[in-house]
């Protein structure tokens, strides 16, 4: 029963390509006063929790010089290959799963629309599906490549390999239910999202 889709009818699944802004988008509705769960932070914890098993998937090169996984030197792996990101992702993904499930069953209990930031939602619709809505963050591919540079510290060849990992943006945009473009300033970003936050109080009749 608590995996009825209209169990959550009111989370809203905050997604996007890497590097295309959902993590300002994310900050921009804190500071509207909606709830954000973060799935990347979760997916953190889970990783620390799931140590033991991570290490005897991938053995103790992944680990740094203080004896704890680095997160660089497992995503070298994973993203390089896609049968080594399956690995993790079986390890990972029920644990992360149930966490964000449990999370936004205390919040959908407010009667109040909150948000779930979540990379991978359209790759794997069927970890998601309690989610009736969805909000897509668009950054052209380019730009995505260049912020991901940038931030990370990677190379372009590093960069294309996490992006490529994902379903490409454009694709996204045809699975969407509502798109925000993030290609030009913040300001245009804060102009997009106020007019979408404005649909949504209507909408909840809030």
């Amino acid at each position: 029963m608590r995996e009825n889709i209209d169990v959550l009818h009111y989370g809203i699944a905050l997604s996007g390509g890497i590097a295309s802004g959902k993590s300002t988008v994310s900050s921009l509705l804190k500071s509207y006063n909606f709830e954000v769960i973060d799935a990347d932070s979760i997916s953190h914890r889970i990783l620390n929790e799931q140590e033991k098993s991570v290490l005897q998937c991938f053995g103790d090169s992944i680990l740094n010089q203080n004896g704890n996984i680095d997160r660089k030197k497992l995503g070298a792996i994973v993203f390089a290959n896609q049968i080594e990101r399956e690995k993790l992702e079986e390890i990972l993904h029920p644990h992360i799963r149930e966490a964000i499930l449990q999370e936004s069953i205390i919040l959908n209990q407010k009667n109040i629309p909150f948000f779930v930031d979540i990379p991978i939602f359209f790759e794997k619709p069927h970890l998601f599906s309690f989610f009736k809505k969805n909000l897509l963050i668009y950054a052209p591919q380019s730009m995505q490549i260049t912020r991901l540079m940038q931030r990370n510290q990677l190379s372009k060849k590093e960069a294309l390999q996490r992006i490529e990992a994902q379903i490409n943006i454009e694709q996204k945009c045809l699975m969407a239910q509502f798109i925000i473009k993030n290609d030009s300033s913040l300001d245009n970003l804060q102009h997009h999202l106020q007019q979408y936050i404005q649909l949504l109080r209507s909408e909840y009749g809030l």
